[in-house]
Order: structure tokens, then sequence, then C-alpha cells
């Protein structure tokens, strides 16, 4: 007897299929004689069967299409988030589309705005919207990150050295100058899903917030990137600031402390930030200190080890860890590698913070003397190299 549910073979008389459980006959209403698991009417009595027992298989399947309806706007409500707002745009892009054809003018200003969303994509940032000659992004929203304020400094910064790359291309070649104004701002937004006509949804932020950083887009120079103190606050010993003093910024009576990023620091976790401000006692750690002390020893002796500190956040890994590092460093050579949110998108990253860790390399080297730092620790290594 053949399964109707899964297709198994049974030897005769089985009731239920040795494969799938499911019932090999079917129980007349009438009579009650059993029949085949595939018959329509009863075999002793020719009453029509009822419908398959249970544990046999429905055939029939819905197949009607229906029109998915758009989300109702009353249903979409905001949602209040600490966000980064970033404005960028390229000065002269009107002068450009006056001399040139609009075709030809397009031409050029589409692949710098491409290079801004690609530099804004790179750092998890959410492109809000895309005028005729700049972006308008947001960091920390949809796509939640604890260090967004970074996200956009570094995307701002990366944003700068692409755009700065075109131009430079764009005159070889006879072409004009294009120089991107960068505006960057933190702070509270109610931020909601909004219905359009097509039945999409846009994620859009209203507030202060992202107003102001359209201002510091506004008077940010050509080639640099602008921030309120908000933002300085979060961000400051991560990147290199220099402040510009009172500001007068349309729209409000005051003027403002404005600042201008000019480059990376030396700061790359919280931890360190924390630490440049002083750190409370160390208490608690004695077992997990020794224990890390031993393997280090183990290590000396030449015997390779591996440690894995692993905890809840908060309970202090991080602490744990530089109070062994500041034991270690006598007498051992340490590095350091870290894994940070906004570097997921740059291959080998670990690796390429050791090299520089080793090679002493700083973000305000230039490549002559990154070649010099590499040149010199290899001979100390190996002469032969």
């Amino acid at each position: 007897m053949r399964c109707s549910k899964c297709g198994t073979e049974s030897t005769s008389g089985r009731k239920f299929c040795p494969e799938c459980g499911s019932t090999l006959f079917r129980l007349c209403s009438k009579c009650h004689a059993q029949n085949s698991s595939t018959a329509k009417f009863c075999e002793d009595c020719g009453a029509p069967l009822e419908a398959p027992a249970v544990g046999s298989t429905k055939t029939s399947i819905d197949t009607s299409i229906r029109v998915a309806e758009p989300p109702n706007p009353e249903n979409l409500e905001g949602e209040r988030k600490t966000v980064t707002a970033l404005f960028a745009d390229i000065k002269g892009s009107m002068e450009l589309m006056e001399t040139l054809d609009p075709e030809e003018a397009r031409a050029i200003i589409d692949p710098a705005l491409k290079l801004m969303m690609d530099a804004v994509r790179r750092y998890d940032g959410y492109i809000v919207q895309s005028t005729g000659d700049g972006i308008f992004a947001l960091f920390g929203a949809p796509l939640a990150h604890e260090d967004h304020p970074q996200c956009a400094l570094y995307a701002a910064l990366r944003l700068q050295e692409a755009t700065r790359r075109y131009s430079a291309k764009l005159v070889a070649d006879g072409g004009t100058l294009l120089e991107a104004r960068v505006g960057i701002n933190t702070g509270e937004v109610v931020v909601r899903t909004l219905a359009t006509t097509e039945g999409h949804a846009e994620y859009t932020p209203v507030g202060h917030t992202a107003n102001l950083a359209s201002r510091m887009q506004a008077i940010a120079p050509t080639g640099s990137i602008a921030i309120t103190e908000s933002t300085r606050r979060l961000v400051e010993g991560f990147f290199q600031l220099k402040q510009r003093g009172p500001t007068q910024v349309k729209g409000l009576s005051e003027p403002m402390v404005v600042y201008e990023v000019t480059g990376l620091g030396p700061l790359r976790t919280r931890f360190e930030r924390a630490a440049g401000r002083g750190l409370t006692r160390f208490v608690g750690r004695d077992r997990e200190m020794e224990a890390m002390k031993h393997a280090a020893e183990l290590a000396m002796a030449g015997q390779g080890q591996i440690v894995a500190i692993i905890g809840e956040p908060g309970v202090g890994k991080s602490r744990l860890f530089f109070e062994f590092k500041a034991i270690a460093q006598s007498g051992s050579l340490v590095l350091e590698a870290f894994s940070l949110s906004h570097g997921k998108a740059t291959a080998y990253l670990p690796v390429l913070e050791l090299l520089r860790d080793y090679f002493r390399i700083v973000p305000e080297d230039d490549a002559r003397t990154r070649r010099e730092k590499v040149a010199g620790k290899i001979v100390i290594l190996d002469r032969a190299l």
C-alpha cells in the first residue's frame, strides 16, 4: 500500500505509514469499513467517502493575487532618536550649470554626487535626500550605532578626499575645479516613515538638528567640514578640530561656536578617551590578572598563548586589558588592534591596525615619512631585507 502523503510503500495490513505516520486508510462513515487512503467511494457499500483523515495532505493552494495596500499614514508614528545629520554640496555647481550644457554639467556633477553617497554608505549612513548638487544624510538612524558622530566625521573626511581626487583629475583634463562643503550636527529628532503616493515609504527626520546641520554646511569654507558644539563634545580626541570662534548663523539670535575638522586624532576607542580623563582605582580582578600574567610568562618562554576575555558589556573587559598592557609592556612588544563598527567596510582592518602600530605610523605622516618608518623597522628586523 502506498502512502498518499509521502509516497512510501507499506506492507499489507499496516494502519499507519512507517515514514511519516499518516493513516493508510479512510474510514467509511456509513458502514465503518476501512478503505485505501486514495479511495473516493467505500469498497464495501459504495457510499462516498468524506474528507481525508487527519494527517493527509491538503492539495488545493490559494493562488489568488491581491494588491498590497499602502501603509496608513495615521499608523506611521514618529520615534525620538539622537542622530548625527550631515549636509554636503558642491560649491560652484550653479555657475557650472550656467556655463555648460545641462547634460555636460550633469556628466561632471553626477560622479561627484556618487562619490559623496559612497562615502556615506561606507560608514552606514542613510541618504535621506539627494539634491541637484548635494546630499542630506543621517547617521544613527534608521541603522543605530553608538558611535554615529564618529561615523559621520569619518564619512565627511572620506567624502572630501574623494572629491579632491576627482577634482584634480578634472583639472588635469582641462576641466573645472570642484570643491565640497560639509556641515554636521548631532542632536534629537523625531524620525518617522512617511507614505508616498506610490505606496512607498520614506524615512524622514523632523527637528532643529537637521536644520542646524544645513546651516553649518552653508557657512563652511569650500573644501572644509564644519561641526557644532554638540558634535564636538562627542568626537573630541578622535579627530583634530580647529575652533572658528563665535559665528553668526542664519536663524539664530546669538552667535554660536563652530569647529572645523582638519583630520584624524590619536584616539580610536571610547575607553582611550575615558583613560585620558582619569580612571578610578582598579580592584577585584586579581584572579583574572594572575591568569593573564601566567599566559604572558609562558609566551615569553617560547610557548605561544591566546587569551580571550569574554563578558557582558560594562563588566570591565577593556579596563582589565588596559591594566594588563601596562604590566606587559615591561620587556615586551605590545601591539594593539581594534574592531570598530565603522571599520567593517575595510578589508583586514585589524591587520592594518597592527602594522600601523608596529611601524608607529600616525595619521599626520605623509607618504615619505611612512616609507622611512617602514624601511627603518624592516632594516632592524633583518638587514638582508
